[in-house]
């Protein structure tokens, strides 16, 4: 009997299919993960804009500075976990950091004080957003890496990720759909509204992560590991993974270019909510109509992967929330409840959206991990999430460079101004046709995945 069909593959990944307490421990991870995605992304440029009174372009200075440390400090976690792998036989003690550590910060993000100059408020985010970022990244980097070193069977991988969707889209609701409800409870206190959103929010994101801490694998320690890589080695193994690897390429490019349109979207859905639609609670039916048909769909994207493979089910999804969001420019000719509609169309593919390039990653990892004969997870890991937060963060900045363009005004506490014709239309482009093109660009970049079952399970496994 070959290797390859015993309870362990070549690479030493369990073929066991996953119990369910694995499934639920990985999952919870989601709770974490999609709160912190969900949240900053929706509310925090319009809380600097419309509460700090900081301007639109500053606030997405803020946000791209937040990223852009991000971004290069991913490849690093990512190395320094697959040291602490090879050292200590698991990559728990970084989750274990980053659970801790961001539940602090993310109180501390939305608890500027009142009065303060804007551009006194603007450094606090800033600096307390930052902090958040480098506790995410602790968690999430080994987090992504997990899925290629708990499982290695393709259609298992397409399970375990399948569940993380179903925790990742109810994350998406209550922290896209509660965060402001418990913000508006306090209408004459804005400020009191979003610290008491943070605290609340901060619980969760804690419980969630350190939770899913415990199912990170512990391994018996490799007898010499390798010395810890310098910040130099690092960013060149990074450097190496992207050149060796063209369906890891393909596949993070499709993926940051769909995390910018809907980064963009989820920026602008609360300026949609107030000026388009002129309700602010309004957001909180929009994700109820966009998570809704997510949660209800995500398993069957899962199976319909199983029948016709994960790539064309990727393709499938995109093209389905293409058609959503660019149908969403009628909003400026005619605002409505109807938007709601489209909105839940565009649900129905982020499920697969989500679930269908996670599940594809640790097929990615292991075909490298199989060719080159090193495991390089967490440097694949952190160069996922330098590139899933960088598209989102870019969404989220292009908004307000849209919104600066065409006009918008910023306010200070309970102070109200009215947003002219352009500023309007602006928010609307933002939410349909600038989201649309990036995901038509994607098409390009996902017909590059060159991946198939057969090269991640030869037939007969």
């Amino acid at each position: 009997m070959s290797p390859s069909n015993d309870a362990t593959g070549p690479i030493g990944v369990s073929r066991a299919r996953l119990p369910r307490a694995t499934l639920w421990r990985y999952g919870i991870g989601s709770l974490g993960t999609g709160g912190f995605a969900t949240l900053p992304g929706l509310v925090l440029v319009y809380y600097l804009t419309d509460t700090l009174g900081v301007t639109a372009l500053v606030a997405g200075l803020i946000l791209t500075i937040s990223k852009v440390w991000d971004v290069a400090i991913d490849p690093v976690i990512g190395g320094r976990s697959d040291f602490s792998l090879a050292r200590s036989g698991s990559r728990r003690r970084f989750m274990v950091m980053g659970g801790i550590a961001l539940p602090v910060f993310f109180v501390v993000t939305f608890a500027v004080t009142p009065g303060l100059p804007p551009a006194v408020s603007a450094i606090w985010v800033t600096l307390a957003f930052i902090l958040c970022a480098t506790s995410f990244s602790l968690f999430q980097v080994p987090y992504i890496a997990l899925p290629a070193e708990l499982t290695g069977r393709y259609d298992e991988r397409t399970r375990l990720l399948t569940w993380r969707v179903v925790v990742l889209t109810v994350a998406i609701l209550l922290f896209g759909a509660g965060g402001p409800l418990l913000r508006d409870l306090f209408p004459d206190n804005p400020y009191l509204g979003y610290l008491v959103m943070a605290l609340v929010a901060a619980v969760a994101l804690g419980a969630g992560m350190l939770s899913s801490s415990t199912v990170a694998p512990q391994n018996v320690p490799e007898p010499e590991s390798r010395p810890t890589a310098s910040l130099v080695q690092n960013y060149r193994g990074g450097i190496r993974a992207l050149i060796r690897s063209q369906p890891f390429r393909a596949l993070l490019a499709t993926y940051m270019l769909q995390g910018l349109a809907t980064g963009m979207m989820l920026a602008g859905a609360q300026y949609v909510a107030t000026w388009v639609l002129h309700s602010e609670t309004a957001v909180t039916l929009l994700f109820v109509a966009l998570i809704a048909p997510a949660l209800l769909l995500t398993p069957a994207w899962g199976g319909l992967a199983k029948r016709i493979g994960k790539e064309r089910g990727f393709w499938l999804a995109s093209i389905i929330f293409l058609v959503a969001c660019a149908s969403l420019i009628m909003l400026l000719w005619s605002p409505g409840w109807w938007v709601f509609v489209p909105v839940a169309v565009a649900g129905a593919a982020y499920a697969g959206m989500q679930t269908l390039p996670m599940a594809m990653l640790p097929d990615v990892i292991s075909h490298d991990a199989a060719r080159h004969g090193e495991g390089r997870a967490g440097i694949f890991g952190g160069l996922w999430t330098a590139g899933e937060t960088a598209g989102m963060a870019f969404g989220a900045t292009a908004l307000t460079v849209m919104l600066a363009i065409t006009g918008y005004q910023e306010s200070i506490g309970v102070d109200v101004v009215m947003q002219s014709t352009a500023a309007v239309m602006g928010i609307v482009l933002s939410f349909s046709v600038v989201p649309a093109a990036a995901m038509l660009v994607s098409l390009v970049t996902l017909s590059r995945y060159s991946l198939r079952r057969a090269d991640i399970e030869p037939e007969g496994e």
